[in-house]
């Protein structure tokens, strides 16, 4: 499955972004965004032991480490991006740039690449929208303006 991702992240890397909000089955995009579900488990409503999640997790998990090693192989070191401030900003009414403010809805903290000779990133995370449903294994794409990165990647 390394492989069939890692297929998936360079084609978002270089796709153009849509000119207005889109989405299919595995994701969707818009202006200056793209957000890709790359693995989805179960869903939790009948894990009264919560070890159905604990297994999904682990599997995603592993999955994201591995692509980060392949990922940080290519690009150097990835920065972690929490996206707690986000959500909060959101919620207090403030525009959020996408993908993040879809990302805080779903995910933590994210893994961000810059992308090399372009004024975008590469971010990987692991979220759920509530406790019952699926995880997910998100890959994202977007501007290097909405994390505040010049065009070398830096902030």
């Amino acid at each position: 499955m390394t492989t069939e991702y890692l297929s998936t992240i360079d084609a978002l890397a270089v796709q153009p972004f849509p000119e207005a909000a889109c989405g299919d089955a595995f994701g969707g995009g818009g202006p200056e965004h793209h957000v890709r579900e790359l693995q989805v488990s179960r869903d939790f409503w009948d894990d009264d032991d919560g070890q159905a999640w604990v297994e999904a997790e682990a599997e995603l998990r592993a999955c994201l480490d591995d692509l980060s090693a392949h990922l940080t192989a290519r690009w150097g070191n990835a920065s972690v991006v929490e996206l707690g401030p986000y959500l909060s900003a959101g919620c207090e009414g403030e525009q959020v740039p996408e993908p993040l403010g879809y990302l805080s809805q779903q995910a933590v903290s994210m893994q961000v690449w810059p992308l090399p000779d372009s004024a975008r990133w590469l971010a990987l995370a692991i979220g759920q929208a509530d406790k019952e449903l699926p995880l997910i294994l998100f890959a994202a794409v977007g501007q290097a303006s909405a994390l505040g990165l010049n065009a070398s990647g830096r902030s």
